[in-house]
């Protein structure tokens, strides 16, 4: 069978890889864009590099009065154990030959200030009582903060009131380095093949049922044929879906959102003072992306600050695109959508072409709000981060990521934004088995599977103590990641 993925991101070459592991004899292609994997938004820099597990990000447990609810925040970080016993099974195969070479451990704050401080107390409370979070603390003492973050409260009077929630246990991970270690041990080691420089112009079906897929690569035509397709390319999915002509591709449309970062490189010993992602409370009418949080990062060896995001509107679907691409991939049913989406989320309209035209004056401002006295303690430089594509279905947008499988299971697709990366693995198995019933229905699959993912279970995960404990502390010391942490 033919397979063919078009994207050689984080989502592709993970399809590509579990595909292959779990069905050697599918022929599988990838096609990409670029002129290397991991080289859109799973690139270092294109993303804030958390490990997303809800340890950190308030907007995974809304409040509603006095009521937290926690139930997306379970689902996020039992699909990013999954992802971690993937990555695991790449280290001990020697996939990946150093695992600090694309992840490392670092605490996962949430800071506030009134009156935000009730809410974080509430959002403890309620956490820390599963077996996820039980690991993690609270505080509203200035000085045990501040050994957890120094660089947020250096510059704060001390008798500021300030609330903190810290996991030692949490991740910076570098998706584009894993990205390029999966690629090259997926292509000389399992036979999955890659084409770069490829630019998708058009899907369609032929009279036999497989899929034609028109590209220009380096200048020529070229036309590929696939059985089976699967197009992992970010916001370059919502134009190939909408040239497939399958039914449901109506129901869609993107709604781009770009971000920037401040970014500052820093010693060894500067990093060893600081390890830690710290996020805090988000605007009123700012997207989930835009919640602000100062970030180590580890990259290719050297360490580096990192603050924002601070978003924009480009109407553009990929960083490197233009905007008559977006035109392109417009259709005049997706009109009433976006004018739906510009009035219901208005706020929010404003809020991204407000943020677009932030100067670099503003955004050491931002930063001095964020972390006093830090914008004039290192070097910092604007950097343009990746470009989002968040879902408009059926005229309301979407926050999260939705699988797309057709029919008679010959297409699927992968649609929006975060968690993303962090639950690469789980949500590329989710695809694989819609896509291809009869591979898990057999017996070397399944035991393979097994081999990759020992509990792939989400409610097994979430509803079973020891069974998670067991799987975490086993996945942990594969990757590095120590699991006990003295007070």
């Amino acid at each position: 069978m033919n397979v063919i993925v078009i994207g050689a991101g984080i989502m592709g070459t993970t399809f590509a890889t579990l595909a292959k592991e779990l069905a050697p004899e599918l022929d599988i292609t990838i096609l990409e864009r670029l002129d290397s994997p991991g080289a859109g938004n799973s690139w270092s820099f294109n993303n804030a590099g958390t490990g997303h597990e809800a340890n950190c990000e308030l907007n995974y447990t809304p409040v509603d009065g006095e009521v937290i609810s926690v139930e997306k925040a379970l689902k996020i970080h039992a699909q990013f154990n999954v992802a971690k016993q993937f990555w695991a099974y790449l280290v001990r195969k020697g996939a990946i030959k150093e695992p600090t070479s694309f992840i490392n451990q670092t605490r996962h704050c949430t800071l506030v200030s009134e009156p935000s401080i009730e809410e974080l107390k509430l959002r403890f409370k309620e956490m820390s009582a599963h077996h996820f979070f039980e690991h993690m603390r609270f505080s509203e003492e200035f000085d045990e903060i501040k050994s957890w973050i120094p660089y947020t409260m250096d510059g704060r009077p001390h008798h500021e009131k300030m609330a903190a929630t810290v996991v030692e246990t949490g991740t910076d991970v570098n998706f584009g380095s894993l990205t390029e270690q999966m690629a090259e041990y997926a292509t000389k080691q399992l036979g999955v093949k890659v084409e770069y420089g490829v630019h998708v112009k058009r899907v369609h079906r032929n009279p036999a049922g497989s899929w034609l897929v028109e590209t220009q690569t380096r200048g020529a035509a070229v036309q590929h044929r696939a059985d089976i397709l699967f197009v992992g390319a970010g916001g370059g999915a919502f134009p190939i879906l909408k040239k497939s002509h399958l039914p449901f591709a109506r129901r869609f449309t993107g709604f781009p959102v770009g971000g920037r970062f401040l970014q500052a490189e820093i010693t060894e010993e500067q990093a060893r003072q600081y390890r830690a992602k710290t996020y805090g409370k988000a605007e009123v009418g700012a997207p989930p992306m835009s919640v602000p949080h100062l970030d180590l990062r580890v990259a290719d060896g050297r360490h580096y600050l990192l603050f924002g995001p601070f978003a924009s509107f480009k109407p553009v679907l990929e960083k490197g695109r233009g905007f008559i691409d977006y035109l392109k991939a417009m259709r005049l049913h997706d009109i009433p959508g976006l004018l739906s989406v510009a009035i219901e989320h208005f706020a929010l309209v404003k809020y991204l072409v407000s943020e677009t035209f932030k100067g670099e004056k503003s955004m050491l401002e931002s930063l001095e709000k964020f972390a006093p006295g830090l914008s004039s303690r290192f070097d910092w430089k604007p950097i343009e981060a990746g470009q989002r594509v968040q879902i408009i279905k059926d005229g309301d947008l979407q926050m999260g990521t939705e699988i797309i499988v057709s029919k008679d299971k010959t297409y699927g697709t992968i649609l929006g934004a975060s968690p993303g990366a962090s639950v690469s693995p789980e949500v590329m198995l989710r695809a694989l088995e819609q896509l291809f019933p009869a591979v898990f229905a057999g017996e070397s699959a399944r035991s393979k599977l097994k081999e990759m993912f020992p509990e792939d279970n989400l409610d097994t995960l979430i509803s079973n103590p020891e069974r998670y404990r067991e799987i975490r502390d086993a996945v942990n010391s594969a990757l590095g990641i120590q699991s006990e942490i003295p007070a």
